[in-house]
């Protein structure tokens, strides 16, 4: 037979009381500083951003509230916090729109470093101009293939090589300036033996020993 005193610190202790809601977006709970430069416009499916550098805008859903609890401080919410659409969502709008102020007052700029013997870049005249989209100018790179590599330049990247072996690209789109400095990449992916390869910002990779028989 279990003691008195032991069996009331087995038991379970139910409480009736309503559970107050703890979801919350620890991203999407921060407030969005607005420079004094910088525009905002919304529309019920968009929120407009103009800045010294363009303008560009962030697709908003219905449920999202968005607040000025001062003159230049943005802060987002949303209807219910305990969906979890709107949650996810909640995290998400907030750092496309942060992205969004960022990109039109600053703009974003990534490092590409050639790394590997005989690796180069070079910077020169698009001959095929403006056709195809571009800013009419591309990268050269020599990347250990038997050929070089020919990399056309978007109208929205702005790229300078200040070396032989670096690379800057600059974009007012986060996004887009990832997508590009992955394109770059793929032609030379950092393999794990040597450590040769394009890697982009400050990317690691951790070496591997190659085994003897």
């Amino acid at each position: 037979m279990i003691p008195r005193t032991t069996l009331s610190k087995t038991l379970r202790h139910f409480s009736t009381s309503a559970r107050a809601s703890v979801h919350i977006s620890h991203i999407g709970k921060n407030p969005i500083p607005i420079p004094p430069n910088v525009t905002i416009t919304q529309s019920p499916t968009s929120l407009e951003v103009k800045g010294p550098l363009g303008s560009t805008s962030v697709p908003l859903e219905s449920y999202m509230k968005l607040t000025f609890p001062q003159e230049n401080v943005l802060t987002i919410g949303v209807e219910d916090a305990e969906v979890k659409r709107q949650r996810s969502m909640w995290g998400l709008t907030r750092t496309l729109i942060n992205n969004a102020v960022v990109g039109m007052t600053e703009g974003f700029n990534v490092p590409i470093y050639l790394v590997g013997v005989g690796y180069r870049a070079a910077l020169e005249d698009d001959p095929r101009g403006t056709t195809n989209g571009g800013n009419g100018q591309r990268l050269n790179m020599k990347l250990g293939h038997s050929h070089n590599v020919y990399v056309p330049i978007p109208a929205h990247i702005k790229a300078e090589v200040p070396s032989p072996t670096k690379i800057i690209l600059f974009c007012t789109d986060k996004h887009l300036l990832g997508l590009f400095a992955a394109s770059i990449r793929k032609w030379r992916p950092p393999e794990p033996y040597k450590g040769k390869g394009v890697f982009i910002g400050d990317e690691q990779i951790r070496i591997k020993s190659v085994k003897k028989k």
